[in-house]
């Protein structure tokens, strides 16, 4: 059963969705949304993640969800160009997971899908205290504002090789930027596969090079469900 949770960063007003673990204290398990916002996706996960055991939290980057297309990729655009707005949010919803009495606040893990990606890995970045940052078919790119510094956490990115978001030249950027950061990092690729690739919702959008694969969404999700088992052994 999922719980939702109001917070806020400054002025904003958010709402984040909790799973609670089945035994607690439990490792928490923060889930950032995609560009189009929170939605049965990201909460579908969160349960998921209940399910292994851990508490887990669905953040809220943009204040609500069922936002138009047109909609969301502004507040997707405001995430990306207003320097640390979306490490701001992260950080804020992260504290909120670690301040639950069902969390045990010194094993905290990221995971997120498209943007949410990004932000787990921002979350890593800035030296927040997660142990791991798991990214499902994010964009690589950068948001501004974004740190530079050595990474203590895990990471690892799972990409698809016919992802139209995703250049190899942004491949390379982020190896290069872990390498820099001396970061216990990992970066799978998966043939033929494009954006969105965990969402059966995106197929009805019909955006080039978006689909659903149910394979590489078995496959990258036990590849973080052992990194997280690594992590918080």
């Amino acid at each position: 059963m999922l719980e939702p949770i109001d917070y806020r960063d400054g002025e904003a007003r958010l709402t984040g969705w909790f799973a609670p673990p089945p035994a607690p204290p439990a490792p928490g398990v923060l889930v950032a949304h995609q560009a189009p916002g929170m939605g049965p996706h990201v909460k579908g996960v969160a349960e998921r993640l209940a399910e292994l055991g851990y508490a887990a939290f669905a953040l809220d980057l943009y204040g609500g969800e069922g936002f138009p297309m047109d909609e969301a990729r502004a507040l997707h655009e405001r995430m990306m160009t207003e320097p640390g707005l979306m490490l701001r949010r992260a950080s804020a919803a992260l504290d909120v997971l670690r301040a639950r009495p069902e969390v045990d606040p010194e094993r905290l893990a990221a995971i997120g899908f498209c943007q949410g990606g990004i932000t787990a890995l921002e979350l890593a970045r800035a030296g927040a205290p997660i142990r791991a940052a798991v990214g499902f078919h994010p964009g690589l790119k950068r948001p501004a504002g974004s740190r530079d510094g050595p990474i203590a956490a895990k990471v690892l990115m799972m990409v698809g090789d016919a992802d139209p978001v995703v250049s190899v030249e942004d491949r390379l950027a982020f190896a290069a930027s872990m390498g820099a950061a001396r970061a216990d990092w990992q970066l799978h690729l998966y043939g033929g596969v494009g954006h969105s690739f965990t969402d059966p919702a995106v197929d009805a959008y019909g955006f080039p090079g978006f689909r659903y694969d149910a394979a590489a969404t078995r496959r990258s999700w036990a590849s973080m469900a052992a990194l997280l088992a690594e992590a918080f052994d």
